[in-house]
């Protein structure tokens, strides 16, 4: 069995003077021009004057996130660590369903491996998507700005991750989540958590983009450097335990494009017996989990329960975006993806879509056995949160 490398590096965090509040922020994927200009106006040195650089366009705008980068690094806005060493990682949050959570990963380098080879192991078919920004920012950055997120197969971890370490600042963000940081420098928790990691394969929860544009550097610089990419070898990462405690798994519902609700609810008969719903609201969120059921949203707002047939998906994995495709297979229907009940209801509402699926969670058992049986689900699968903040530990490749 292949396994990864799991390295400590020598991070770079912000100035204590700085409060992470300000600073950090949301992954850059999901931040509009809106959301950049807000967390500007909160603080000139936001993580993403870096991350989402705006002051000119094409391929300019790389070269003035590094100078702003190096800038910082001068006049002591970022500082690096004088050692290397890893970063606890605690998120303190209310999920979906109301339950007061409590996760615990760790952020480390891990190994850029080669497609198929092992070790490193995708989830889910990824959809088409440019990678040319990120690569780019970390080509004129030398530097990885953002994690990927990886689940470990190794039992046991989360417990070498409990005990409080070096306090490193916290920050609440938009959501109410708390992130708390801590380093652990010590040469015996180091090496436990080293081993740890790399004791079994790590399957990539989210980031998979991320950690193709690593490999893609990474090849970039062993052919520039005869063969040797340096800490480019190394993306990096936030590790946690594959179980359920600390996991909080979102579903990505679906929206239906061209087609009517009346006209999807006639393909899918045949798969999912039908049940009218009522008005869908956000507990929906929960519902479609208590009932064992997918559910249609209509314009008006109201909904169709949708309970799979057994007999039609004996031999379909247990996931309900699988169910769907496998419902709709002998029809070229455009679909997208969106998180969140009420963002389902409205974009349909508006027009935006002509109908929308939600659907439930996928579960422990099903991301395990994809692991295990080296399988890819169905593209948009899993939605894990909270999602982790930019900003307060950065992974220097100088």
């Amino acid at each position: 069995m292949q396994v990864p490398r799991f390295e400590p590096f020598a991070a770079l965090r912000y100035s204590p003077s700085l409060p992470l509040d300000e600073v950090a922020a949301p992954p850059y994927d999901v931040l509009s021009d809106a959301d950049v200009d807000a967390l500007l106006a909160r603080h000139p040195r936001n993580i993403v004057a870096i991350d989402v650089p705006r002051e000119v366009d094409g391929p300019d705008r790389y070269a003035v996130a590094a100078e702003r980068l190096a800038a910082w690094v001068a006049e002591g806005t970022l500082v690096r660590d004088p050692e290397p060493s890893f970063t606890l990682y605690r998120m303190r949050f209310t999920d979906e369903a109301g339950t007061q959570r409590e996760t615990v990963g760790v952020l480390g380098a891990l190994e850029v491996v080669d497609e198929g080879a092992g070790g490193v192991l995708p989830h889910e078919r990824t959809t088409p998507k440019a990678k040319s920004d990120r690569l780019d920012l970390t080509r004129a950055t030398d530097t990885n700005l953002s994690p990927v997120w990886g689940l470990s197969l190794t039992a046991g971890l989360t417990d070498l991750l409990r005990e409080p370490a070096e306090p490193m600042g916290s920050c609440r963000d938009e959501h109410g989540v708390v992130h708390t940081l801590e380093r652990v420098s010590a040469p015996d928790r180091v090496a436990a958590i080293q081993a740890a990691v790399a004791a079994n394969p790590v399957l990539i929860a989210d980031g998979h983009h991320r950690y193709a544009i690593s490999r893609t550097f990474r090849d970039e610089q062993r052919a520039a450097h005869g063969g040797d990419a340096g800490a480019a070898e190394l993306t990096f990462t936030y590790v946690a335990e594959l179980v359920e405690d600390q996991l909080s798994i979102d579903a990505i519902h679906r929206l239906y494009h061209g087609i009517d609700a009346e006209q999807l609810l006639e393909v899918l008969a045949a798969s999912f017996a039908a049940e009218e719903a009522g008005t869908v609201t956000p507990s929906f969120a929960t519902e479609v989990v208590a009932r064992g059921a997918l559910c249609l949203v209509r314009p008006d707002g109201t909904g169709v329960w949708l309970t799979p047939r057994p007999e039609v998906f004996a031999d379909v994995r247990a996931l309900d975006g699988a169910y769907l495709e496998h419902a709709l297979r002998d029809h070229d229907i455009d679909v997208t993806y969106q998180h969140g009940v009420q963002h389902v209801v409205d974009t349909v509402a508006a027009g935006a879509a002509s109908v929308g699926v939600l659907i439930r969670p996928t579960s422990i058992t099903e991301i395990r056995r994809t692991a295990d049986e080296r399988l890819l689900m169905p593209p948009k699968s899993t939605f894990f949160t909270p999602k982790l903040r930019t900003g307060p530990v950065l992974r220097p490749l100088r």
